[in-house]
């Protein structure tokens, strides 16, 4: 694995900035979506089904890419582009095994990164430096 953070967290506050009051709803949505697309390509890998494996992995993708999720994109980005060509060349997903293996535990850690982000309960500190703060100083002279 890459030392490359797993998160683009630029991309990440423009689409906070962007979003606005709606930001957390459509983080939810893609919590939701996401834990669907990640079954469902278990499902399609378990199943040898290379064209179940095409719209769960895109959907993945580009959900991703739009919060800076450009570790998990790629991921669901090769996931996407083998199974197209299974299809095209009427062959079973097997070789896409290892790359099923990664994509749950990477979707887990992208969602543990988001929240981690979004907790109030953390102080940022610049880019990939956080600390949980145990007392914020409420009520302190």
């Amino acid at each position: 694995m890459s030392d490359a953070p797993i998160i683009d967290w630029e991309v990440f506050q423009q689409a906070r900035a962007e979003l606005g009051a709606d930001f957390i709803r459509i983080l939810g949505y893609f919590r939701e979506d996401g834990t669907k697309s990640v079954a469902a390509i278990e499902a399609a890998l378990r199943a040898r089904n290379a064209v179940a494996l095409v719209i769960p992995a895109h959907t993945l993708k580009g959900e991703a890419r739009q919060f800076g999720a450009d570790a998990l994109a790629d991921l669901a980005e090769d996931i996407e582009a083998e199974a197209r060509k299974c299809v095209e060349w009427r062959q079973s997903p097997d070789g896409l095994i290892t790359e099923a293996v990664r994509l749950r535990p990477l979707f887990e850690e992208t969602l543990a990164a988001f929240d981690t982000e979004v907790n109030p309960l953390v102080e940022r500190r610049g880019f990939g430096r956080r600390e949980v703060v145990t007392n914020q100083g409420f009520g302190r002279i």
